[in-house]
């Protein structure tokens, strides 16, 4: 499976993600929901390391994968509780969308702290995404 197909079928569990999320914090204080969302994915996640033989691979990794990866998950789990939070305050179509501002800040993040080259597309696509934004936000 190419990179296009898993990003396009992240979007698609994402929108899923936006539309349970906004069901399943209806009558639950956020942070509680998100707890149990991660639960779920702790399990879930384990269960295809573990199934499929990657999980013995953890001996392996050096000092600076573990740093990464743990402010990687400290960085989700912040995004996800702001997350719940505002699908709990908000319309989930104008959370979901104000959540992607994450894609241009990505790219320039990407580009500073990467390195990754900025092309006139990337650029041009970035904006885009802000102006839709806005746009949806109106």
């Amino acid at each position: 499976m190419n990179w296009k197909i898993c990003a396009i079928m992240s979007a698609v569990f994402a929108a899923l993600t936006a539309i349970f999320g906004k069901l399943g914090v209806k009558d639950v204080n956020s942070n509680l929901a998100t707890a149990i969302r991660v639960t779920v994915i702790l399990i879930f996640a384990w269960g295809i390391a573990i199934g499929t033989g990657v999980a013995g691979q953890m001996q392996r990794l050096h000092g600076r994968t573990w740093i990464y990866l743990t402010l990687s998950g400290i960085a989700t789990g912040l995004s996800w509780l702001f997350y719940f939070r505002a699908l709990q305050l908000g319309e989930a179509s104008k959370v979901a969308p104000l959540d992607k501002l994450s894609v241009p800040l990505t790219i320039i993040l990407s580009a500073v702290i990467l390195h990754e080259t900025l092309t006139w597309q990337t650029v041009a696509g970035g904006l885009l995404i802000v102006a839709g934004t806005f746009v949806l936000l109106l």
